[in-house]
């Protein structure tokens, strides 16, 4: 009968740690930290001070009994040991341990209890590892709690004294705290394992409005990323999930930002949050809980809380997406996952934009540079300037009629996406041996050259800057120049110049040279800078310098290594 009546009042006092686990499932921080895919040392610490005051509880809340007393202890213990492992179970099991030792509530067994709670922690923390991928944890955590709670009752017979009485104890005690606490850990574990049930079907959800976003921005991450795509795709990306803003950076300042705060996180505007900068230099996710984080100007932002997810163009970091909420500490895993969800494919979806476009302005490039090699025009001066020379100097009509063989052949050949230096440096030679012999000593080349230098470059990538310092830069000027063709190395690339001292440019044609935005027209020095910039990215695009009647000079960097 006292085997009964310890069972119904120990079944009474679960009941309290089962409603006490069912509204701790309901707070965010805690929901936060159970789904938490990589738990730091700091994480297990915390559930464990959790799970110990749980324990603490359990003590508190005990059935007296033969100077001892049954209790629910080991149910707070044992739930964070499978949930955290063994970390978290020991210093729980010392914490409630340690606790039922100091405190002054009698008891002969108080030594046995609290060894046996820190040993019941370890068990439960090698349970983790065997339940963690399992289905329907809560049925192996009561066996796992039965098993523990033997272990218990056989470290209260070895420690406990008098010998006799707690065997005494042990007889009464048994059936009802193995069966009555297994149980309480079964169900706090079910409890726990509703969150999991349902963070999995968020994630599910997530997935699912992510793939929607990528499908419909797809049509805008073709063509890269700029202002104009930025925008249309915040606004899907703000449509489709419950944020309080999102903004999309590139390294240096705001693309756009949707939601709350668009008044004055304006498009344009520098990159000012330090943890942005740090994503963009590590290429390293980060997650801001504190609105100060945030570093926004306005006193009165209302945005508390972000994740700040590289996008990546290959390996390189081209910008960010940022996710916002209004509250502090409220980006949750689920949070997470759709921003690095988000950015991976948006970053592939970038990639294949710019392997796109690339090959259109290879194609484009080799058409329009080969169209502008054989246009009638300068096909009938090369051919007028070797038909005088035949007159009277036929070694040098026979070497010109070569050279011109040899630019058409070589540019009907360079469909290659890489050539030899050597091969581009020949193919400006044949060009420029045609125009000396037509312009005469009004045309003058020097070449500054680095024998030592081997190395691949995109084909026809020199040609349009040479012709254009012939036609544009040299014949303008009433007494011709000359032409410089350097070539160089530093400790990380390749240079390469065109140098003239012809008539220059002013400011405004130079920058309209380095406009890479569509529907520029340009065949010359503009599609060579976009193909730099497609190929090796903005650091690698044209330098030109030039000044009105102090003629222009042309660089180009090329990656060692290519």
């Amino acid at each position: 009968m006292i085997i009964v009546e310890m069972m119904l009042a120990l079944i009474n006092k679960l009941g309290i740690i089962i409603i006490l686990a069912v509204i701790i499932s309901k707070i965010g921080i805690f929901r936060k930290l159970i789904t938490k895919k990589d738990v730091a040392l700091i994480d297990q610490v915390l559930l464990a001070i959790v799970f110990g005051l749980i324990g603490i509880m359990g003590t508190y809340s005990s059935v007296p009994i033969y100077g001892a007393l049954a209790n629910t202890r080991i149910v707070g213990v044992m739930v964070g040991a499978l949930l955290g492992g063994p970390v978290v179970g020991v210093l729980a099991g010392v914490i409630a341990g340690g606790h039922r030792y100091l405190i002054d509530i009698g008891g002969f067994t108080a030594v046995a209890c609290a060894i046996s709670t820190i040993v019941e922690g370890l068990i439960g923390g090698f349970g983790y590892y065997y339940i963690k991928n399992k289905k329907g944890k809560w049925q192996y955590a009561f066996f796992i709690g039965v098993f523990a709670e033997i272990i218990q009752m056989s470290i209260i017979l070895l420690i406990a004294r008098p010998l006799y009485d707690a065997w005494n104890l042990v007889k009464i005690i048994l059936f009802p705290m193995v069966f009555v606490n297994s149980l309480g850990i079964a169900i706090f574990i079910g409890i726990i394992e509703n969150i999991y049930t349902e963070y999995e079907r968020i994630a599910a959800g997530q997935a699912e409005k992510a793939l929607k976003i990528a499908n419909l921005t797809l049509p805008y991450f073709r063509k890269g990323i700029n202002y104009e795509v930025a925008k249309k795709v915040v606004e899907i990306i703000y449509v489709s999930v419950d944020v309080a803003a999102v903004a999309i950076t590139d390294t240096n300042v705001i693309l756009a930002h949707k939601g709350i705060g668009e008044d004055h996180h304006i498009s344009g505007e520098i990159v000012q949050t330090q943890v942005t900068r740090k994503v963009i230099k590590t290429g390293q996710y980060s997650i801001i809980d504190k609105k100060k984080d945030i570093q926004c100007n306005h006193n009165d932002c209302r945005l508390k809380s972000a994740i700040v997810v590289p996008l990546k163009e290959g390996d390189k970091v081209v910008g960010t997406l940022k996710i916002y909420k209004k509250e502090e500490n409220s980006i949750t895993t689920v949070d997470l996952e759709l921003g690095l969800g988000l950015a991976q494919l948006f970053s592939t979806q970038i990639e294949l934009s710019r392997v796109d476009y690339q090959k259109k302005l290879l194609i484009e490039s080799e058409l329009k540079t080969l169209q502008a090699q054989i246009n009638p025009h300068f096909l009938f001066n090369a051919i007028n300037t070797i038909v005088s020379f035949m007159q009277f100097d036929p070694n040098k009509a026979k070497n010109l009629l070569i050279s011109l063989a040899d630019l058409f052949r070589k540019s009907l050949k360079n469909n290659q996406d890489l050539v030899d230096l050597e091969t581009e440096l020949q193919h400006i030679e044949s060009y420029l041996e045609i125009e000396k012999a037509r312009f005469g000593d009004k045309l003058q080349v020097s070449y500054e050259l680095n024998n030592s230098i081997s190395c691949k470059l995109p084909p026809l990538i020199l040609q349009p800057i040479v012709e254009n310092a012939v036609i544009h830069g040299i014949l303008p000027k009433k007494n011709g120049g000359t032409i410089t063709i350097r070539s160089s190395k530093d400790s990380e690339d390749l240079l390469l110049e065109v140098i003239d001292d012809g008539v220059g440019m002013n400011e405004q044609i130079v920058a309209d040279i380095l406009n890479t935005r569509e529907g520029n027209k340009s065949i010359g020095l503009t599609n060579v800078n976009k193909r730099l910039i497609n190929l090796y990215g903005r650091d690698y695009q044209l330098n030109v310098m030039s000044e009105v009647n102090n003629g222009t000079r042309v660089f180009i960097r090329i990656p060692n290594g290519t």
